[in-house]
This record gives structure tokens, C-alpha cells and sequence, in this order.
């Protein structure tokens, strides 16, 4: 697997001198040109919890994937380059106040001078890495987010919401994980009919003025604020795909 390859295909062509800037520069082309989507699941297509298929999916079939394949090649891209990557466990806050179990989200941490949290495979989420500083409000696109620690190594990311709250998107600890430790919650999600990714396919991707999602068949362009929403049909499905996310079945 060739990094010059996988550059090419986020379209990345600044230095890659391991650094604060190159890190945001990366994250960035990444969430501009890789869509979070979960398409080979309802097409019963096995994912595999492993770097390489994951680079060759994103590079090579120019597509997408959800956090284990997105966060698992990224990982690999920046550790490729000379960072100093660590892969952790997250778990997602419910609406109702409970978190889902261990190893449900892959994120990553990236040493340099300072600690930061990277993550392409979120979805909906904040587009440059944040720094590991907790309590500090970072501001990203009209957008703010925190980092709060919560005793020892845990954390969580937090987001203010549209009541202007803020809202606990995910937690996580320091301990360090390989990417097999993810493998039996990715197979649930691609198998369970309690997991929200065999109910429903969405392809969604940031924009430089906000994003685009495909969510079975409602096609959602925020830009700049401004939502738009409107139902496709079947036939218009697969040409959305490409047209909005270069994803070709």
C-alpha cells in the first residue's frame, strides 16, 4: 500500500512533515473527499475489521466506510507518514442519557507537541481535530466544541446543540487499542437488526460550507446554515451517489 496513492486520492498535496498543521490539513482533505456510509452492509458485503482492506476500499474503489474503516485507514495513512497514532474505544451517548457499549466507535489519538483527538469516521462531527485541552471551547465552522475530562483518563466530546447546550456526542479512555479489539462490534453492526446501520443506508460527506447526506432516500444539503431536504426516487438514488460522492456501486 503507497501513501502518494492515498494522498492523491484526498487530494493532499501540502507537506507532510508530521505537525499540528499537516494533521488539520489531512483531517480536512479527508472529510472533504471520504464519505462516512455503510452501503456494503445492506448490500451483504462483509467488512472487515483490517487496515489494509480498508485503505484498498477508500483508495482503490474510491469509497467510504463507517468509523472502524474510515478511523482504521486514517490511522494508518498518518502512522505511514511518521505520527505517533494511538487507536481508542468510544462510546456513544443515547438520547437517554446512557452510552452504548465499549469498542462501539473507534477514534484516535495523535501525540505531537500537544495531545489531539482525530476522527474521519464520526459522520456528522467536527471536521478538524480537536486538541486534548479539556474544558477549552474550539470553535470550527460557526460550530463549538470541548473536550471534558471526567476523572483520570476518560474524557468525552461535547457539542452545543441548537437550544445552544452542550450536548455529549461520545466518551473515551486513553487505553491504548489495536484495531482487532473492534472486530465483534463492527460484525454486530453489520449484522444485528438492533444495529441502526442494518436499518438504514446513509452516505453523508462535508462540504466546504457544510454537508450532504443520503439517508435512504432523502437527500439532505446543508449549506451555510441552510438546510434543504427532499425525497428521491429509486431511479434517482444511484446517480446521487455519484454525483454528490463519487460513490459508483
Amino acid at each position: 500500500m503507497d501513501s502518494s496513492a492515498y494522498l492523491a486520492r484526498i487530494g493532499y498535496t501540502d507537506s507532510t512533515v508530521p505537525g499540528a498543521e499537516t494533521l488539520r490539513k489531512l483531517h480536512w482533505a479527508h472529510m472533504l473527499t471520504v464519505p462516512f456510509e455503510n452501503l456494503d452492509i445492506g448490500l451483504q458485503r462483509k467488512i472487515e475489521c483490517e487496515a489494509g482492506a480498508s485503505v484498498r476500499k477508500i483508495v482503490e474503489a474510491r469509497r467510504g466506510g463507517f468509523c472502524y474503516e474510515l478511523n482504521g485507514a486514517f490511522a494508518w495513512l498518518l502512522q505511514t507518514l511518521g505520527f505517533r497514532v494511538t487507536l481508542l474505544s468510544a462510546q456513544v451517548a443515547r438520547a437517554n442519557g446512557t452510552y452504548s457499549p465499549e469498542f462501539d466507535h473507534l477514534t484516535l489519538l495523535v501525540d505531537l507537541a500537544q495531545s489531539w483527538v482525530a476522527d474521519v469516521g464520526f459522520g456528522d462531527s467536527f471536521v478538524e481535530p480537536l486538541l486534548l485541552s479539556p474544558g477549552d471551547e474550539q470553535e470550527q465552522r460557526a460550530e463549538k466544541f470541548r473536550i471534558t475530562q471526567q476523572g483520570g483518563d476518560h474524557f468525552q466530546v461535547e457539542r452545543v446543540d441548537s437550544a445552544d447546550a452542550w450536548k455529549v456526542e461520545y466518551k473515551f479512555s486513553l487505553v491504548p487499542r489495536e484495531l482487532s479489539d473492534f472486530a465483534q462490534r463492527c460484525h454486530y453492526h453489520q449484522t444485528s437488526p438492533d444495529s441502526h446501520f442494518t436499518q438504514n443506508r446513509i452516505c453523508s460527506i462535508a462540504t466546504p460550507q457544510g454537508r450532504v447526506t443520503l439517508a435512504g432516500l432523502r437527500l439532505i444539503i446543508t449549506e451555510n446554515g441552510r438546510r434543504e431536504e427532499r425525497e428521491l426516487t429509486e431511479a434517482e438514488w444511484c446517480p446521487a451517489l455519484q454525483r454528490y460522492f463519487g460513490v459508483r456501486l
